[in-house]
């Protein structure tokens, strides 16, 4: 007997599968909460590291950043840039660069009436802060600054508790000019910002660029220069040539190399994904070949009758090999549209203030955003499609392998 046409075995194979309803269907339902659990458990990991990654880059904040050779090891007035020359804009205002601004950034004493406090003091270009770092809307009382030059400053809820003051007090400023000598001056508050992590409402305090310039005597020089993307996964495309135009005597790092944690951390994930995803197909496959292996031992005789009738033991494979894989997309098919189904309205956030100062500490907010991604959908989709398939060999091979003879002769 010639080797039978794909059409003849799909549909022997899906006659098969439905022979023992009871049986296919629990399978069925196996597979389809293993894919449904992949997908919604791996959207909920996502949306929770990328959080935690763009709150570290807004903590940064910005995916590339620019700063004097000396400055992360002392970022002291003295470990300053010039502004950016042309040749850097130049460079810096082509796709897929999205925004980039210039900043001070230096270590600082905030002292109210009552209490003092440590802080880093961020003299900010308000205009270009907005589309890298800060976003205005944060700010929950008062107002944002007006320009670089703006006399008031924002400081965060937490410091204002802190500091036991509040929107239109006067606070003093204190740092090290060029020549250390300390420099101070009145800042009346304009603004009180509440961050996603509370943590960053006491680190940081935001002040025009020019303002803080003329306080420090800076001469118009900055601490760093921050630069930002369409796509933090993506950053590597293109700073290299921010690096080249930057040149030499500056240092130019991504992200994931100016915070060597938060590059960890993508990597990890991207392992994590990949072993949940085997970890819960394992869970199944135990289903999967049980389920396989009983279906062939009910069908011996029947098999038997095929090989003696002369069908090749390779259509035998074939028929068995179709059943698992008409058996995993069915299940993959309906377990995607639930986890979407899932997932699709939790796209609004997912309140976890019950457990906010644990997520703090691990960098993420107390919203919780499902990320669905159409890479981890396909991954999961492919490793329970191919493993399955491998998993479905040893019992389509041992049914291709019987004697005729002996399994017509089976009870």
């Amino acid at each position: 007997m010639t080797a039978l046409p794909i059409k003849s075995i799909f549909i022997l194979a899906w006659r098969n599968l439905w022979r023992n309803h009871r049986r296919t269907l629990i399978m069925l339902a196996a597979i389809t909460v293993g894919a449904w659990a992949m997908i919604f458990m791996t959207a909920l990991m996502r949306g929770m590291v990328d959080d935690m990654l763009l709150n570290g880059i807004r903590d940064l904040p910005g995916e590339v950043q620019i700063h004097h050779p000396e400055y992360r090891d002392d970022p002291s007035i003295n470990n300053s840039l010039g502004a950016a020359d042309e040749q850097l804009v130049s460079v810096m205002e082509q796709p897929p660069v999205t925004a980039w601004t210039q900043r001070v950034r230096v270590p600082a004493v905030i002292s109210s009436e009552r209490e003092s406090r440590g802080v880093t003091l961020i003299g900010i270009d308000p205009a270009s802060e907005t589309d890298v770092g800060f976003d205005a809307e944060d700010v929950k009382q008062g107002r944002f600054l007006i320009d670089a030059d703006d006399k008031g400053i924002i400081i965060g809820a937490k410091m204002a508790e802190r500091l036991e003051t509040r929107l239109g007090k006067r606070i003093v400023i204190m740092s090290q000019d060029p020549d250390n000598n300390i420099a101070d001056r009145g800042f009346r508050i304009v603004g009180i910002y509440k961050a996603k992590l509370a943590s960053l409402e006491e680190m940081y305090v935001y002040a025009g660029i020019g303002t803080v310039q003329k306080l420090l005597k800076m001469d118009g020089q900055v601490s760093e220069i921050a630069i930002t993307g369409d796509d933090y996964r993506k950053v590597d495309a293109w700073y290299p040539r921010i690096k080249q135009a930057a040149g030499d005597d500056k240092q130019v790092l991504p992200w994931y190399e100016a915070d060597s944690y938060l590059g960890s951390m993508l990597a990890v994930m991207d392992g994590f994904v990949l072993v949940w995803m085997v970890v819960v197909f394992l869970a199944m496959s135990f289903g999967l070949v049980n389920t396989l292996i009983m279906a062939v031992f009910e069908r011996v005789r029947e098999i038997g009758l095929m090989l003696a009738l002369g069908m090749r033991p390779a259509t035998i494979l074939s028929q068995i090999l179709m059943e698992s894989f008409l058996l995993l997309l069915i299940g993959l098919l309906i377990g995607n549209t639930l986890a979407i189904l899932t997932i699709m309205p939790l796209q609004d956030g997912i309140d976890i203030s019950i457990v906010a100062e644990g997520m703090e500490m691990m960098g993420t907010s107390s919203m919780l955003y499902p990320a669905l991604k159409l890479q981890d959908v396909i991954l999961a989709n492919a490793v329970v499609l191919i493993l399955g398939i491998i998993t479905s060999v040893l019992p389509a091979w041992r049914a291709s392998r019987y004697d005729p003879i002996e399994a017509l002769n089976k009870n």
